[in-house]
């Protein structure tokens, strides 16, 4: 079993991050890091129904509450639950945005998810928080990844290459 959270306070309140939630995958995502990490997109706007994913971990949204909570389902192979960010309200103008992921690995990914995935998981989520962060008006630093994420992100760049850039009319 896969039970993985990273959170992260929040100097607003939920209804003021709301749009965390609603902008991610679109045009004005203001969390996901896609800067840094393959960005996430939907076959169509956010919302139940969608599908999707960011690189080569497929999902489709199964949960949606605008300004509150997204969850999606795996639909990849080898991989069975949800993950979710989730916003809750700490009260005295502060919320708690919670990064939830719950799954049961099968075959090769019981193996490789503790090995590769999960470090380059939990990295993406630390620049997914930090970028909430900075949008909802903290002070963050960008921190360059460890050597051993570095070396995991070659080794799946290998095997998962991103796509070329498609060339500008110009």
């Amino acid at each position: 079993m896969i039970c993985n959270v990273h959170q992260r306070s929040l100097a607003v309140s939920a209804a003021e991050a709301g749009f965390l939630i609603d902008g991610l995958a679109g045009p004005d995502d203001r969390m996901w890091p896609s800067d840094r990490w393959p960005a996430m997109r939907f076959d169509r706007p956010l919302g139940v129904g969608a599908r999707g994913g960011h690189g080569p971990i497929r999902y489709a949204v199964s949960a949606y509450v605008p300004g509150h909570r997204v969850q999606f389902t795996f639909t990849g192979p080898n991989i069975d639950g949800f993950h979710e960010f989730e916003l809750i309200d700490g009260g005295d103008r502060r919320c708690v945005l919670r990064h939830t992921m719950m799954a049961h690995a099968s075959g090769s990914l019981r193996i490789v998810f503790p090995l590769v995935i999960r470090p380059l998981h939990d990295a993406c989520l630390r620049d997914a928080l930090d970028r909430a962060e900075a949008a909802t008006g903290g002070a963050v630093e960008r921190r360059p990844h460890p050597a051993a994420v570095r070396l995991r992100r070659a080794v799946v760049g290998i095997l998962w290459p991103r796509p070329a850039p498609t060339p500008r009319a110009g």
